[in-house]
């Protein structure tokens, strides 16, 4: 396949990126510092140039807290560019994958988010990629959308690696323990991205690593996974936070993969195991050994 991935300097850009290259793809990869994704004439101009049989957009502002005091930058960036990538997508005959998340919904539900669910973003982010969803989707069968949660991976800042150095710089570490989500790993979800666009499926995807956790059970996970003690961890509620955070977050962000199972795939595997493999990856030994000669 010929493959065009936006936001490619990305912890999932490069990922997948490298899973589709490893693949046999013909793989391009662009960030901000080579095309403007709310340039529309420029999106049109390398779609055009490029012209992939396959475009993975994962350029996004991601930024939550930031969103909120750049709601113009959020909306052109979150949703006016998709509509840019969708309609350049449509010149070609490409297909779309858009990425979105859990932040579409508002956390009310008590059980998981399925597919049809219906959204109601409760910050600029959440709004901002809803909007985005709904450009992506208006290509009907040429496009889909794939909603995820907690992404990690090797690359940039997510949580593994914030847990990681947090254990080394202090004693005490806390998480709030009344948001909960599914972990999901970039070179699982890659992989699965990659079936996407060989089976150019349509529609909403939630795919996700399984196993529900809050992040303050997810901190304890990284930590046993370190061989350091989850002990060290203590849990606050959203409301004690000090600061308070601008952007609400959803209490309950479980996304369902109902659509992945109705079409028989199998579901991604717990997040426990690409877990453990990360934190090697990322070089950790636990803290009583640092120092020591190798």
């Amino acid at each position: 396949m010929r493959v065009l991935i936006t936001g490619g300097h990305g912890q999932l850009g490069r990922e997948a990126a490298a899973c589709w290259t490893a693949a046999g793809d013909e793989v391009t990869s662009i960030d901000r510092d080579e095309l403007d994704v709310t340039d529309r004439s420029a999106v049109r101009a390398t779609v055009s140039l490029l012209r992939p049989q396959v475009v993975l957009h994962a350029a996004a502002h991601t930024a939550v807290d930031v969103c909120e005091s750049e709601p113009e930058q959020a909306l052109n960036l979150n949703a006016v560019a998709v509509r840019w990538v969708a309609e350049a997508c449509d010149l070609v005959g490409a297909h779309l994958i858009a990425l979105s998340t859990d932040y579409v919904f508002d956390g009310a539900k008590a059980g998981p988010y399925h597919e049809w669910d219906l959204p109601n973003p409760q910050s600029v982010y959440g709004q901002t990629k809803r909007a985005g969803e709904l450009e992506a989707l208006a290509l009907g069968a040429g496009a889909a959308v794939v909603r995820t949660s907690w992404l990690c991976g090797r690359y940039g800042s997510n949580m593994v690696a914030t847990v990681m150095r947090l254990a080394v710089e202090r004693d005490r570490l806390q998480f709030v323990d009344d948001q909960w989500g599914h972990p999901t790993f970039c070179g699982d979800l890659a992989p699965a991205l990659r079936r996407l666009a060989l089976e150019r499926a349509s529609g909403v995807w939630h795919l996700t690593n399984q196993g529900a956790t809050s992040w303050y059970g997810f901190a304890r996970a990284v930590l046993a996974a370190m061989g350091e003690d989850p002990g060290r961890v203590d849990p606050v509620a959203t409301a004690d936070l000090r600061p308070a955070r601008p952007a609400p977050r959803p209490a309950n962000g479980v996304l369902d993969n109902a659509v992945a199972r109705a079409a028989g795939w199998p579901v991604m595997r717990p997040f426990e195991e690409p877990l453990g493999e990360l934190v090697s990856a990322l070089g950790n030994r636990p803290r009583s050994l640092r120092g020591r000669p190798p």
